[in-house]
């Protein structure tokens, strides 16, 4: 077997995220927008990268994900897919559609949808909502695109909730929340995201589904979770959300580098002799 043909039996798969679920195996999730950063994930043994629309937070600089556009996630996709291919080919990827690109109309979904996949060799998309995108979902789903849910706390709807609190905490929001992750299961949805929803509550669809749960701010008790990257690597100060554990404060270490990189330039130390040609 080749190089690229082992690579391509060890890449993971819709199949292969439904079977960790089924055997209790924990799936990993982190954000990547750049070719550096997902071929460091990849190396560390990520399950799946999602190239999320809070590119238009981190990335650019936005105060929601709504700005970022269509050909801006193609744009990062192409870089992060690239960044798998070029090591193990292990981890999934996984394009956020990003606000508007899916919501007027199926036919228009479907062309996005088909748009992203045709313009690199992504895995899937992820789309957020419940019953009112279903049909969306399974007429996607119907020509062989695989997609992963969203709901619960669902950024692209902020201006609609007016806060990022806690969703589903009201017995009759959560009955819903339930009923929607069912639909888009039966819709041909691979895997769900749940966003910042009581644990308790996501355990219960957990148990409910077949296809595998990813949290972010819902408990344990899903069967992956996922986190910004560049929050776990301590890169933004002013973003600290409970359910955020930061491993390492980058932020400090990437100043103190530079501040030492500007006193040994303008002090003459940099470059050296032996840095010199």
């Amino acid at each position: 077997m080749n190089r690229r043909a082992q690579q391509k039996a060890a890449h993971v798969t819709t199949r292969r995220l439904l079977d960790m679920k089924q055997n209790g195996e924990k799936i990993s999730v982190l954000t990547a927008y750049d070719y550096t950063m997902a071929r460091i994930l990849d190396r560390a043994g990520l399950d799946v990268i999602l190239v999320g629309d809070s590119a238009s937070n981190v990335f650019s600089g936005h105060s929601t994900t709504l700005p970022i556009t269509i050909e801006e996630m193609i744009y990062h996709a192409k870089a992060v897919v690239r960044g798998v291919q070029d090591e193990s080919g292990r981890a999934m990827v996984v394009i956020d559609m990003p606000f508007m690109s899916y919501q007027l109309s199926g036919e228009e979904a479907l062309r996005n949808a088909g748009k992203i996949m045709k313009e690199h060799e992504c895995d899937a998309v992820k789309l957020e909502g419940g019953r009112v995108i279903a049909d969306t979902v399974k007429r996607i789903t119907d020509v062989g695109i695989p997609v992963m849910g969203h709901l619960g706390l669902m950024p692209q709807s902020i201006y609609k909730y007016g806060s990022y609190r806690v969703r589903a905490q009201e017995e009759r929001e959560a009955e819903q929340l339930l009923e929607d992750a069912k639909i888009i299961e039966e819709s041909g949805a691979f895997a769900i995201v749940l966003e910042k929803i009581p644990s308790a509550l996501a355990a219960e669809v957990t148990r409910s589904l077949t296809i595998p749960t990813i949290g972010i701010g819902a408990g344990v008790e899903c069967d992956g979770q996922v986190l910004v990257i560049n929050d776990i690597l301590g890169l933004n100060r002013e973003f600290h959300p409970r359910f955020v554990r930061q491993y390492v404060d980058l932020n400090t270490v990437v100043e103190h580098a530079v501040r030492q990189y500007v006193e040994d330039v303008r002090l003459s130390q940099f470059p050296s002799a032996d840095e010199s040609y």
